[in-house]
């Protein structure tokens, strides 16, 4: 994806990426009510998912169903979803002027699929671009943690694993070292945040970025 986003609405598009565990939920849901806080309306969504034909697959990806087919096949399967959750609630919110955060997007998919699963990267980026069109993110946090803090956050859960947290240990490090790489080519759009640090300090960093980058003064 472009390092930056392409004019296209009044709205701000907030994406949060990083490793299983690593706490975008959290801070997903901590950044919605500081902002909601202001007044202005906040719009929380996620991924796979987030509309009802997308939640539909997602239920098909995250339960392991489609890895049979393969990294490619999960790929079309990840862009179908996030075609119909961009045409019925992302953009139809930043249209109206609203703060969209997102947990994971189109970020996820160069990841998983891409540098792990071996699709290959122009084809990634050509599916995207006719799916992701100019609904660029203007912000994206990558939420960095050791993959042992990850696992052991992980365990705590109540719900037991999905398709992508059964994966080894060396699938996890090889992603975050895919998301950092991410980062550090387009630094115009990503902030990398330490994940190690307490919930609050996490915040306080993102609400920083948020000011500096977009503009929006949220205390």
């Amino acid at each position: 994806m472009p390092d930056g986003s392409v004019p296209r609405t009044q709205g701000r598009f907030i994406t949060l990426e990083g490793g299983e565990g690593s706490g975008k939920s959290t801070l997903a849901k901590q950044l919605g009510a500081r902002i909601a806080a202001t007044g202005l309306e906040v719009v929380l969504t996620r991924e796979p998912g987030g509309s009802p034909g997308a939640e539909m697959v997602r239920h098909v990806l995250l339960s392991g169903a489609a890895e049979p087919l393969g990294p490619f096949a999960e790929t079309l399967l990840f862009a179908a979803a996030r075609s119909d959750h961009l045409e019925t609630k992302i953009r139809p919110a930043l249209a109206r002027g609203a703060i969209v955060i997102c947990d994971r997007f189109a970020d996820s998919t160069r990841a998983y699929q891409g540098a792990l699963g071996g699709v290959e990267p122009g084809l990634v980026s050509k599916i995207e671009r006719v799916v992701v069109d100019h609904t660029i993110p203007d912000l994206t946090f990558v939420l960095d943690v050791p993959v042992s803090i990850a696992r052991q956050r992980l365990m705590r859960r109540s719900e037991g694993p999905d398709r992508f947290e059964r994966e080894a240990p060396d699938f996890h490090e090889k992603l975050r070292v895919a998301y950092l790489e991410m980062a550090e080519r387009a630094p115009g759009r990503f902030v990398v945040i330490d994940a190690t640090l307490p919930p609050d300090a996490v915040l306080s960093k993102a609400l920083e970025a948020i000011s500096s980058r977009l503009g929006l003064t949220v205390t």
